[in-house]
């Protein structure tokens, strides 16, 4: 008999600021806002001891920390981009394999392993 795969998502919303470094001009390059739309997908062929791939609280404190209410500056200096929080999100955050950040509506960075 084959074993099944688990599978959640989590969805957030995290208010923070970033600036991005760009090789022309853009108004990005100024302090700028966002109220980010993340969504978090894990997936395990086992669960823990409390019936859980992960506590979908543990998923959201670890972008909180990175995330809400600050400026926000990515490890190793990366440049703040939708698309480097996605990659720094699914490294952070155990059996992660899939992250999505919606920085503005219909403006979507993804990252799957």
């Amino acid at each position: 008999m084959t074993q099944g795969i688990w599978k959640i998502k989590k969805t957030i919303t995290v208010s923070g600021a970033h600036r991005l470094e760009l090789p022309y001009d853009s108004p990005c390059k100024n302090l700028h806002g966002h109220n980010w739309k993340i969504t978090v997908s894990c997936r395990s062929e086992i669960l823990n001891d409390a019936g859980m791939i992960i506590d979908f609280t543990h998923i959201k404190k670890i972008a909180n920390e990175l995330l809400d209410h600050q400026e926000i500056n990515l490890p190793g200096g990366k440049n703040p981009t939708a698309e480097n929080i996605c990659k720094v999100l699914q490294e952070k955050i155990p059996f992660c394999y899939r992250v999505d950040v919606e920085e503005t509506e219909g403006s979507v960075a993804s990252y799957e392993i």
